[in-house]
């Protein structure tokens, strides 16, 4: 196992959170490569990508520079959700044999292929390429700090730009990349590994005597002569009939970086990293807020619990007031007690989910170098947790008196999931119709329904068929024949106002990583720091259960037993607030200027809120559930 840095927060944060440093530890998604000087290095292309339109397309989509046979790289499930599409480039390289101006090929712009560059350049599309599983990724250099490099990934496929004393705004092709191979040698053996792949794109116009053929030497750009590109002062304009010659450079350096740390300056390539002193200061501040919560409840329940049972006659019971009076009611089945059983089902799958994909991602097994991994883990074990959805749902199902458990499975297996895929086909058909490569194609459509309908629907009826023959689980008081009348309620016990107070909290405590989250999606950066999004996580489910005993236990003080429901709905608001931070980063931090994009990333972003409202609802519904019977069964009933 390769000795990679390991994000260990979260380890030092169980014993104290100010000393949490972000060390990054993975296990590769390949096995390590061995070259000697000479051996072939091939560079793959993948998709082009852009932050204006959210729309990746392959690379091929471009009239760039073909190889004799384009062949398609094997991708996983996860890699074609992304819209990932991995394939050979005319780029071929030899370990440790620099290159000057090698000619790719040479073109005449049609109208269609000069309309096709130009669109991509006005969207700020950039090219990925992949040598040996490393992305390809350009240094730049910041101008307010000296000596700092920040890492961009790809190249842009262009620029726009206006010549010397003109106003005409024109459009330049990068037409010319020098690459810059780092690689790490073994003393002993003589051979090397690829630490680095790193490239600097130039527009050049280039420049030859008389007509061109294949034996064609450049005046612009000559090997023999050693005249390198260095800048890009004689652009190459992008219009029809125009000529574009492609080249390339590229240039071995040895690098003291191991192999087992090459993905480093990938994982470090955010600007300005991660703020780590906010994210815990937000994290503290929620913990403090929490341990007070839960103090005064403690305290607050034990002498109400103490009353209550020190009282010894009826009279001075039938004076009292609180949540004691409304025992015989307070476990009395809900309206639309199949949804909620439903609704709760599907969140202990997707609190399943979560948990072991944590576990996985924290031993570095779902590390980006494993390209496409981590969506085609969420989705196995989204399928594999349909076994618990179903447990959970039954045992709710039959604590309500159901009988129809059948029922209840079947709408725990499709209801969710019928709702995602509705609006996942929906988005899906829209990305079709732009021609992107980001559309899933039939094929893994199917894949994905043959995952649901052949795996998940008969775990959930396995788990629902167990959690049926269980015997039921008692209440720790009888429920009346007769609902009690529920006294006017005061402004603030309002169900409306309460459940959105409610969601504050557990908002609170991921915004800040939500930020990071939503920047590695929407910006195309790397996101690996899961030991702070397992601290995230931990103090998410405190806050979300907190929060709801609270609440819950003032909603029972005023005599209102019809909690079931408001426990859900208080920490699932929370998922409103998601929705709300979704909206303002989009107007504040993205350039998406399409209709398409926009309803794409509004759509993706109601499935992730909706997906969020399960899940802490779900965590609220089973602590005030804990909560509630162990008050009722601490009491004296007389």
């Amino acid at each position: 196992m390769a000795g990679h840095r390991f994000d260990v927060a979260w380890t030092f944060s169980l014993v104290a959170l100010f000393f949490l440093r972000a060390h990054c530890f993975y296990l590769p998604g390949v096995a390590p490569e061995d070259f000697k000087k000479g051996d072939p290095l091939l560079v793959k292309v993948n998709k082009l990508t852009s932050t204006k339109t959210q729309l990746p397309y392959s690379y091929y989509s471009l009239p760039f520079c073909q190889p004799e046979h384009i062949v398609d790289s094997a991708e996983n499930l996860g890699e074609v959700l992304r819209g990932d599409r991995i394939e050979n480039s005319p780029y071929v390289f030899k370990m440790r044999e620099p290159q000057m101006c090698n000619i790719v090929c040479h073109k005449i712009l049609d109208k269609k292929a000069a309309k096709a560059f130009k669109e991509k350049i006005n969207d700020e599309y950039r090219v990925n390429m992949i040598l040996d599983n490393l992305p390809l990724v350009v240094p730049i250099r910041r101008p307010d700090q000296e000596n700092a490099v920040v890492y961009q990934y790809g190249y842009h496929v262009g620029l726009r730009g206006q010549y010397a004393g003109s106003k005409e705004e024109k459009h330049f092709i990068h037409n010319h990349l020098t690459f810059t191979v780092k690689y790490h040698k073994d003393p002993l053996s003589g051979s090397a590994r690829i630490v680095g792949f790193e490239g600097k794109p130039f527009s050049v116009k280039h420049e030859y005597e008389g007509e061109w053929n294949e034996k064609t030497r450049l005046t612009t750009c000559d090997p023999h002569a050693k005249r390198a590109v260095t800048s890009s002062e004689s652009p190459q304009e992008v219009e029809e009939k125009k000529e574009i010659i492609f080249t390339y450079d590229v240039e071995f350096q040895e690098s003291d970086i191991k192999w087992a740390s090459r993905w480093d300056t990938y994982l470090l390539m955010a600007d300005d990293q991660i703020h780590w002193f906010s994210i815990v200061n937000s994290l503290m501040i929620v913990l403090f807020l929490s341990g007070m919560v839960a103090m005064i409840m403690l305290r607050t329940l034990y002498r109400d619990i103490s009353k209550y049972n020190q009282l010894e006659t009826q009279e001075e019971a039938q004076e009292e007031t609180g949540w004691k009076l409304v025992h015989g009611d307070v476990f009395r089945p809900p309206a639309n007690s199949d949804l909620l059983c439903v609704y709760v089902g599907t969140g202990v799958q997707f609190f399943g989910m979560i948990l072991v994909m944590m576990i996985f991602a924290l031993l570095g097994f779902l590390s980006p170098s494993n390209r496409g991994g981590l969506m085609t883990a969420m989705l196995l074990l989204w399928v594999f947790m349909g076994l618990f959805a179903g447990y959970s749902s039954a045992r709710l199902y039959k604590l309500f008196k159901g009988t129809e458990w059948k029922k209840i499975t079947l709408k725990t297996a499709f209801m969710f999931p019928a709702t995602v895929f509705a609006i996942f086909f929906v988005l899906n058909a829209l990305i079709w119709g732009q021609k992107s490569s980001g559309a899933v194609p039939f094929g893994t459509m199917f894949a994905l329904v043959l995952l649901w309908f052949g795996i998940s629907v008969p775990l959930v009826f396995v788990g629902s068929y167990f959690g049926f023959m269980k015997p039921a689980t008692e209440d720790p008081v009888k429920t009346n024949k007769i609902p009690r009348q529920i006294p006017e309620q005061a402004w603030y016990m309002n169900p409306a106002f309460s459940i959105l107070i409610g969601g504050i909290l557990p908002f609170g405590a991921v915004f800040i990583e939500l930020f990071f989250i939503l920047t590695s999606i929407w910006l195309h950066q790397f996101y690996y720091i899961f030991g702070f999004l397992f601290i995230v996580f931990v103090i998410l489910i405190i806050t979300c259960a907190e929060i709801t005993v609270v609440l819950c236990y003032f909603q029972l003080c005023s005599e209102d037993y019809l909690w079931w429901w408001r426990s859900y709905l208080t920490s699932g608001s929370s998922a409103f607030y998601l929705f709300l931070y979704a909206a303002f980063y989009f107007f504040t931090k993205l350039e998406i200027t399409k209709a398409v994009s926009g309803v794409l990333y509004f759509g993706y972003m109601l499935i992730i809120s909706y997906s969020f409202f399960v899940l802490t609802g779900t965590i609220g519904f089973y602590a005030c559930f804990w909560f509630t019977r162990l008050i009722y069964s601490s009491v004296k009933i007389d």
